[in-house]
């Protein structure tokens, strides 16, 4: 909800499709630059106080987009200074996060968790853009929005301090240089794994199209904020379905080239919906890449979490969050440049070619990733 009202804020605001692009830089600069202390936090500290930390400042930030929203705020700079705290709190709560779960589930249950807790996060995902949408042409302004998302923090909030799970300290020794590094040292070592999560940099940069839907809501489709909510909502419904799909008939075989495949269509189905000007074909293409997208987000998470030592699963999910925040926020950026330099339909498609020859070289660079078969045996081998 908030992520479509901070966007077509902002583009109302400038009109500037640069201007969406800096949403995604504020965001993604504090993953860059704490991203080893992060990861390093929740390997250190009990990881369940550090998420209930972070959710207290989302749901702040959340008030404070409402009070700008409210006064009618008429530059970006204060959003883009929210942006930049929505971004350290994310860098913070995303290593803890992924390495909570692996201490919730069995091991040899860990993949359908993923699965299904994917399906559950993508339908709030769902739900969300197209609510905030709908509550933003409803109230005329962004400040309902950032009341509910709020309200929804508290709620989270509330959650989670029910869950009974104490994680304590996972590392032992002290800090330095070499435990600060050791999650970049094995994620390099693990070519399977740095094959999967730098291939999920390199798609998603060069093929987001979601940092410009408010342009093609706006120029493009011609279908307001509500129909941006709906156009957000797309990818979320290909991942939710996709998710429940593959938790009833989960990858058996040939779990590597099916990442390859579905990245692969995920770049095609950019490229078709860069030069649709059909609504309906334009959701059709925005529901198969969040369809091809989730394959590659079970194969990932998966490998990262199962595959890494229980002591390490913080920092090792830092550096795979951060690959996959560049992915995200970063290529809101280079979306939002590309857009502003060649025009949004030509960045979109251009974005989309260059994801297709990304899976080709990655393919060829990471047999091992083309080859993997079985995620199974890897929980099956791992101790700790």
């Amino acid at each position: 909800m908030q992520s479509v009202a901070v966007g077509w804020q902002v583009f109302e605001i400038t009109r500037r499709p640069i201007d969406l692009g800096y949403v995604g830089l504020f965001q993604f600069l504090p993953a860059f630059l704490l991203a080893i202390p992060a990861g390093h936090a929740a390997d250190r500290f009990d990881r369940r106080r550090v998420l209930l930390c972070c959710y207290v400042s989302y749901a702040i930030c959340s008030l404070l987009l409402f009070f700008q929203a409210r006064n009618d705020v008429t530059s970006v700079l204060p959003i883009f200074g929210v942006m930049l705290l929505i971004g350290v709190t994310r860098a913070f709560s995303g290593p803890a996060s992924q390495s909570l779960l692996p201490q919730m589930v069995p091991p040899e249950h860990f993949g359908n968790a993923v699965t299904w807790g994917a399906s559950i996060f993508q339908i709030a995902t769902v739900l969300g853009p197209a609510l905030g949408g709908l509550i933003y042409g409803w109230a005329g302004g962004a400040h309902p929005v950032y009341a509910t998302s709020a309200c929804m923090y508290c709620g989270s909030i509330t959650f989670f301090a029910l869950l009974r799970v104490r994680t304590g300290r996972m590392e032992k020794k002290s800090v330095s240089i070499d435990t600060l590094l050791a999650g970049v040292r094995y994620v390099w070592q693990e070519k399977v794994i740095l094959g999967s999560i730098s291939l999920d940099l390199f798609a998603v940069l060069l093929g987001g199209a979601v940092a410009l839907l408010p342009v093609y809501a706006e120029n493009i489709l011609h279908i307001g904020p509500r129909g941006l909510g709906v156009l957000r909502s797309m990818p979320a419904a290909g991942a939710a379905l996709m998710a429940v799909l593959l938790a009833y008939r989960p990858m058996r075989r040939r779990s590597g080239l099916l990442m390859l495949i579905s990245v692969g269509i995920f770049g095609a189905s950019t490229i078709i919906f860069g030069i649709s000007r059909s609504v309906a074909l334009s959701l059709v293409m925005l529901l198969v890449v969040g369809a091809s997208d989730m394959i590659s987000v079970v194969v990932r998470s998966t490998l990262v979490q199962i595959a890494t030592p229980a002591a390490m699963r913080g920092r090792v999910s830092a550096v795979s969050l951060l690959f996959i925040g560049a992915s995200n926020e970063l290529g809101q950026f280079e979306s939002g440049i590309t857009a502003q330099w060649m025009g949004a339909v030509t960045a979109v498609v251009f974005g989309g070619i260059g994801t297709v020859i990304v899976v080709a070289i990655w393919a060829w660079l990471f047999p091992a990733l083309r080859k993997l078969d079985r995620l199974i045996p890897i929980n099956e081998n791992v101790t700790g």
